[in-house]
């Protein structure tokens, strides 16, 4: 969509499609009528060619870019449901395994949360954090305790800090 945005091309999905030309068209209408034919069409190639030959089959042709791309939006849209599906999923089992650092692994299951957000299941921020801790191995145990004992909240950010700390802290013994 930026390809097209930068070279006007998204003019096609913007604005309606003019009236067929008449003998009677003004000058005006048969300009944008020339400039609308062609976004179209770059549009339609522009995104025909960003879609792989596999995924394109299952979309319905169409000679109008909007029209096309509302094609494409109903295919991913049945798809959606399996791909919550797999994100929760992965949500749900995801252990922290030591490998490539705590603040990766929280950034990781905070991607998976945003994801499922954007497909509207959200997950509070409150929720995700108390999630992350339990992800987290018996080493972190201590840590765990002194989280769960504290009256207030933390946020994300506060929760990376203070596990990378610990992470950290960790290394040192």
């Amino acid at each position: 969509m930026l390809t097209l945005g930068l070279l006007d091309f998204d003019y096609a999905l913007r604005e309606k499609k003019p009236a067929d030309l008449t003998t009677q068209s003004t000058a005006a209408e048969q300009l944008t009528h020339e400039k609308w034919t062609r976004c179209n069409r770059m549009s339609l190639m522009f995104m025909k060619q960003s879609i792989s030959n596999a995924i394109r089959g299952a979309i319905p042709d169409s000679e109008d870019a909007k029209t096309y791309l509302e094609h494409v939006e109903a295919q991913f849209k049945g798809t959606s449901k399996a791909h919550a599906s797999t994100l929760i999923l992965k949500l749900v089992t995801t252990k922290y395994d030591g490998r490539s650092g705590i603040r990766e692994h929280i950034m990781m299951m905070n991607d998976m949360a945003n994801k499922l957000k954007g497909l509207e299941m959200e997950i509070s921020d409150g929720f995700l954090v108390h999630f992350i801790i339990t992800s987290l191995p018996s080493s972190f145990e201590a840590f765990k305790i002194n989280y769960n004992t504290q009256k207030e909240k933390w946020t994300m950010s506060e929760l990376v800090a203070m596990c990378v700390q610990e992470e950290e802290q960790e290394g040192c013994f």
